[in-house]
Parts: C-alpha cells; sequence; structure tokens
C-alpha cells in the first residue's frame, strides 16, 4: 500500500485516525496520510444528491435521508463517521458535493484560484483534512520542487506595477492579496496525487508551525463527474 506515496519525503503514514492527528509533522514530512481501502458505493451517493451551484454543502441529513443499497450504506456510513471523527476532534469538515471552482482569470501572469498550487494560511494553529470520496483527488508536491511565484522576477515586476504604491507596503499588499501563497512548480515534476478514499492531513502557513506548509492543487474535473470532498 505504501508504493504509491513511499517515493516522496513529504508524506508519513498513519494506521489510525489517532495517528493522523496526533502524529507531529517534522522535517520535510508535512502531509500525513490516513491510507484507506474503502468499501462501498460512493457513486450511488452522488448520483443521488442533487447539486444546487458549483459547490454544494451536504449535510449529514442529506446523507440519511437517502435511500441507498447495501453497498450506499456503506460509503455514507463511512463518510458520517470521518464528519463524527472530525468533529470529536475539534474541527469543523464540510462535505461538498463539487462540480467546479470559481476561476481566476484576472491577471494572465498569475492566477489566486485552488487550481493553482498553493499553501493555506491561517491565524491560528490548524491543520488542512481532506479526502476525496468520489471524483478527482488533489496534488501535492514538497517545498523543494516549486518556488513562490512572487520571488520569480518577471511576476514580481508585473506585481510591482499592479501594486503602484508605496515600496513599503509592496509585501503587504503580496499578503492580503494572496499572491505570496501561489506557487511555480519547477521543471519535469511529478506532483503527487492523494487519490481516492485516504484521509489527509496536510500542514497549514501559522505562526506556530513547525514545518512547511503542504503545496497543493485542487484537480480538474472529469468532464461529467461531480466531487465528493471532505475538507477542513
Amino acid at each position: 500500500m505504501n508504493n504509491i506515496f513511499s517515493a516522496s519525503s513529504q508524506i508519513g503514514l498513519a494506521s489510525t485516525f489517532s495517528d493522523l492527528v496526533n502524529t507531529d509533522f517534522k522535517g520535510e514530512i508535512n502531509a500525513l496520510c490516513w491510507y484507506r481501502n474503502l468499501d462501498g458505493d460512493f457513486n450511488e451517493i452522488v448520483g443521488q444528491l442533487r447539486i444546487k451551484e458549483n459547490i454544494t454543502e451536504v449535510y449529514p441529513e442529506d446523507l440519511i435521508a437517502l435511500q441507498l443499497s447495501d453497498k450506499g450504506n456503506i460509503a455514507r456510513n463511512i463518510i458520517l463517521n470521518d464528519l463524527e471523527l472530525l468533529t470529536d476532534f475539534g474541527a469543523s469538515p464540510s462535505l461538498n458535493l463539487l462540480k467546479c471552482y470559481e476561476r481566476d482569470d484576472e491577471f494572465d501572469f498569475i492566477s489566486t484560484d485552488v487550481y493553482s498550487f498553493h499553501v493555506d494560511r491561517s491565524p491560528i494553529a490548524t491543520d488542512t483534512f481532506l479526502c476525496t470520496y468520489h471524483g478527482s483527488a488533489s496534488d501535492i508536491i514538497s517545498n523543494s520542487e516549486a518556488e513562490q511565484k512572487i520571488l520569480i522576477p518577471e511576476i514580481r515586476a508585473k506585481l510591482k506595477e499592479l501594486h503602484n504604491g508605496p515600496s513599503e507596503e509592496f509585501e503587504i499588499f503580496l499578503k492580503e492579496n494572496y499572491f505570496d501563497l501561489h506557487y511555480q512548480v519547477h521543471a519535469n515534476v511529478e506532483p503527487t496525487n492523494l487519490g481516492v478514499g485516504h484521509l489527509w492531513r496536510l500542514a497549514v502557513d501559522h505562526p506556530k508551525q513547525q514545518v512547511l506548509p503542504c503545496i497543493h492543487r485542487a484537480p480538474l474535473e472529469n468532464e461529467g463527474e461531480y466531487r465528493l470532498l471532505l475538507i477542513c
């Protein structure tokens, strides 16, 4: 089971939920995976849910109301259990049925949407948890495989033109507009796909973090296929 992720020195493996939440990030490890081969028919759940907009939050009562086969019921119980585990841990998980995220195409030289490789930032000590139950899964890369876009000279020059203000306020401008969170991947880098069914914990940029934040991106969705994603 470890072959998929063992080539990446940034990934630690957990065998239980307790391991996932209690293992400290250290060194290069800024992503932890509770690797699971889930049983159940998650496609049946997706087929019965109704998407209201590009992102529709699905609540436990929505899942409970579905009339499912035995396989569908197994999948539902897995999702409900994951939601309960994370809630009891103190997180605020959200289950989303996704058609697509909003695109940022305002500038042709830099993007700040979730399809761009980026890190998450928080003012408090927290982590990002996510699990894809159905559809395309996110990618991660190690921090040595990318460069902050704001440090690339040609991009930085264009951002300074865009800022058009006092130089001492430039760094504030970059943070306020989230430009500093986005990364350019080096040539010939093969991202690690997070796969379906595994519950991940990714390091976030916050004042107490002991490791570099995990660089990740949302996947391009498959045509005509919704994603079912737990995230918090």
